[in-house]
Parts: structure tokens; sequence; C-alpha cells
């Protein structure tokens, strides 16, 4: 591929990530797009989108790809609910994800699909779990924590490492979610703009945090 391709391609340098909580399971993402390397390309990205009613995605990497495969996934699971008359679990999904992932990356392309996906939601029974699926189609289920492959992990990682417990509620993920959020928009050129945090319990997935980073100027 051509260099100038490779570097002009909109990418969602990013922030992603998911903690399990004893209550559910926190989702948070920010909302840059980079044109590249050096030019932002949209500061009002939504990375964490619902699938379905029971199913929420964020997502890293090409951002044409990454919209293109959260829209695949919700059709099949919604042809497998109609096919079965049963809804797919979060694992099926996670498996599904996974297996055109692993397709994707092998297919001979000009501009090959990379992208890494967070998938949490719950089952019919009230079980939530959030599963890692990476861009060669690799699947993992989290136990704690995960911030995938986006250019914002190593600073949010740093952060769970030392402040994540296991038995964390759902409220206090969501103030380690921010707060894992605002490190990496702050060190992390490929992250920024806002902020969205979902919060996945038993019989829902809510919007639970949305906002934006205003810049100002100040006199000194």
């Amino acid at each position: 591929m051509d260099e100038d391709i490779k570097k002009n391609i909109m990418k969602t340098g990013t922030t992603i990530l998911g903690i399990v909580c004893k209550d559910g399971v926190v989702m948070a993402s920010d909302r840059q797009v980079s044109l590249g390397q050096s030019i932002v390309g949209k500061k009002n990205f939504q990375k964490t989108m619902l699938a379905t009613p029971y199913l929420a995605i964020s997502v890293c990497g090409t951002a044409s790809d990454a919209q293109r495969l959260v829209k695949l996934i919700s059709a099949e699971l919604k042809l497998k609910e109609l096919r079965s008359k049963t809804r797919p679990t979060i694992k099926q999904a996670a498996n599904l994800a996974a297996t055109m992932s692993f397709s994707n990356i092998r297919q001979p392309s000009m501009i090959p699909s990379t992208v890494g996906l967070l998938m949490a939601g719950f089952d019919k029974d009230g079980k939530v779990e959030l599963y890692t699926i990476g861009m060669d189609g690799t699947v993992d289920i989290v136990e704690d924590y995960d911030a995938s492959v986006g250019s914002g992990m190593p600073y949010v990682l740093g952060l769970l490492e030392r402040q994540y417990k296991k038995d964390l509620t759902v409220e206090e993920g969501i103030e380690l979610a921010k707060e894992s959020l605002k490190s990496s928009t702050q060190r992390d050129t490929a992250s920024g703009y806002g902020l969205d945090v979902f919060a996945i319990t038993e019989d829902e997935i809510k919007k639970v945090v949305s906002q934006t980073i205003e810049p100002n100027y100040k006199d000194q």
C-alpha cells in the first residue's frame, strides 16, 4: 500500500476501556478521531455503541471499519435471534465478532481491516460479561479490566493497575473510568475532546456520563 494512503486513513487513535464490577460492567471511551498522524478528523465520534439493547461495543482502529463491523454484528445477531427464536448470549456474540475479525484481517485487501473491540452485555438470566476481541480475531473474557489496543491503553492500564479492586461497585467503577479517561486524554495526543461512560447491569445498558472537553484560554 502506498505510504501516503497509510498515513491518511481516518483512524481512531483511541482510549476505550472496560471495568468488571461486582454488580455489572462499566465501559468508557473518548471521542477524538485522528486523520493520519497529526490531524484531528472528528471531535464527537461515539466509540461505544449499542449493537443490540443488551450488548454494547467499544471500538478502536480504523473508523470506517469499526462502524461497519458493529453494523454487521448487530445484523447477524438479529438474524440469529429470528432463526433460532432465542436471544444469543454475550459469549456467542463475542465469538461471532472474533470470527468476523479473524476473517477480515486475512482477506487480501489494499487497506486491511484493523479493529479492536471491547464487548459487554447481559444475558437473559441477568449474567453480565465483558470480552475483548483482538484485531487478529482472538477472544478473551475479561475478569477485571482491559483497554484493548487503543493508543491510550498504556496510560489507562497504569492507573487501573494501581486503583482497581475486585469488589468495586458499578458506581465506583464509573468514577474510576472517568479518572482513567482523563488521565489518558492529558497525555495521549490521539485521545480527547470528550468522554462517554456506560453502565451495564443485569437488565439494562445505560449511558451514565457524557462530557465534552472545552478549550479555555486564561491570561497569565
